[in-house]
């Protein structure tokens, strides 16, 4: 088996791309690539990984989408912002509300937050992935499933926070040794500098470890039919040991 992991950013310059192959007995990772476009993405997509894990939102909350709808043919209803919590159902997903709950993290808001903007480049990968037919469902039971770099480090019991920037490269290389003294089976070979160096290419390698545990069965299923529009973030229900090769 062969999975990958992509860390989306909004432009391609933040955008890195991992492969892990399982069929060896260790974990080897192929290839680390950072600064991806959207050709590169759609390749991937369209390439021998069984299973793509995605770090970005795949839609939008659907109550947001209505809301949206419904101002933009003026039909918001006026007693609207005197809901309790009315916003709540607007800003977060059914699966943002569940890992907050679950994993005690907090994922940034797609129609909020800046990571709207990543969201708008992965819907526009995902369509030029659709017309050459990858099954790009968005609850993960196709090709693609999104991940949550920082619920899959937490849920592993490693540090998942601070590791992020040129400033923090002394954590981010201890994140790097906390995950291999985890995980002695995974082999970064070549490609160890550049995870290190950074954190996106270190992003894409976990969302190829959670793409593994996706395509095994061993994270949490989607708990809601909306997944299938708003997106589903998959985090391992297991410890690491789970993704040691079985085939």
């Amino acid at each position: 088996m062969i999975t990958a992991g992509i860390d989306l950013a909004a432009a391609p310059r933040g955008t890195a791309v991992a492969h892990v192959d399982w069929r060896a007995g260790p974990a080897v990772v192929t290839d680390v690539v950072v600064g991806a476009d959207d050709d590169a993405l759609v390749a991937v997509l369209r390439g021998p990984a069984t299973k793509v894990g995605i770090d970005s939102p795949l839609g939008w909350p659907s109550d947001f989408v209505a809301f949206v709808t419904a101002h933009h043919q003026d039909e918001v209803p006026f007693d609207a912002a005197e809901q309790p919590r009315w916003k709540v159902p607007l800003v977060n997903r059914a699966t943002d509300l569940h890992v907050r709950q679950q994993v005690g993290l907090v994922p940034l808001s797609v129609s909020a937050d800046l990571i709207g903007h990543t969201a708008l480049r992965c819907a526009t990968v995902l369509a030029q992935a659709r017309v050459r037919g990858v099954d790009v469902r968005r609850d993960g039971a196709g090709t693609v499933a999104e991940v949550y770099p920082a619920a899959a480090l937490k849920q592993w019991g490693l540090p998942h926070r601070g590791y992020k920037g040129r400033a923090l490269t002394a954590a981010r290389a201890a994140l790097v040794t906390a995950l291999q003294e985890a995980a002695p089976w995974l082999d970064l070979g070549d490609h160890e500098p550049t995870v290190r160096a950074s954190d996106h290419a270190l992003d894409a390698v976990v969302g190829a470890l959670v793409a593994r545990a996706v395509a095994l069965g061993r994270t949490a299923p989607p708990g809601t039919r909306m997944a299938a529009r708003e997106g589903w973030i998959h985090y391992p229900a297991g410890p690491l040991r789970d993704l040691v090769a079985t085939d």
